[in-house]
């Protein structure tokens, strides 16, 4: 990760402190399982992609899951869920941020959600086969998934889920960034442009 001045450190941990307030209010999509929350925190971390970098996207979706596993976590102090969405965010703000770089325009960015909402979407189907629902049963002592029921807790919940959160991040994130790329262009460091 490359090395960031005074000036970047603050703004990331203001977008990081934003990110964290935005994962506060999160809510769920009726039929989805309650533990399926949309929240809008990855839009300061795809900012801070774009101005910055994508180490500095990265460190917003750490950031601002540290804090909220300190400051909110369950009596089972295990942070499964957070590192699940850590994970969601990284394969969602990296892919956006290396398409828009690539391409420089606002179809390059609505190019870069459609992509990193994919990216999000199956390979979080993926790790939660493999790892993350396997963790959760193991960690909670909960009667271990059969493989059956896991491909349709997959199947019809997690995917179609991360298909719709990612579309309504990319929806609300196109509405801020027609309005805000100018100023966006102008935050970026000189030999970040």
């Amino acid at each position: 990760m490359k090395k960031y001045n005074v000036k970047t450190l603050v703004s990331i941990g203001m977008l990081s402190s934003v990110s964290f307030v935005l994962m506060l209010l999160n809510f769920p999509i009726p039929p989805f399982p309650q533990f399926l929350m949309v929240d809008f925190s990855d839009i300061p971390a795809l900012i801070a992609a774009i101005i910055f970098g994508p180490g500095a996207g990265i460190l917003v979706e750490l950031l601002k899951n540290i804090l909220d596993y300190f400051l909110t976590s369950s009596d089972t102090g295990i942070p499964i869920g957070h590192l699940s969405n850590f994970i969601a965010g990284v394969l969602f703000v990296v892919p956006t941020y290396y398409i828009y770089e690539k391409l420089k325009s606002k179809k390059g960015m609505t190019i870069g959600l459609v992509a990193g909402t994919v990216s999000m979407a199956v390979l979080m189907s993926v790790l939660n086969y493999y790892v993350i629902l396997p963790a959760y049963t193991f960690f909670l002592n909960f009667p271990a998934m059969s493989n059956e029921e896991t491909r349709q807790m997959i199947v019809a919940g997690i995917l179609p889920f991360n298909i719709i959160k990612g579309a309504l991040i990319s929806i609300l994130f196109m509405l801020l960034f027609t309005r805000m790329s100018t100023w966006i262009g102008k935050q970026k460091p000189v030999g970040n442009a």
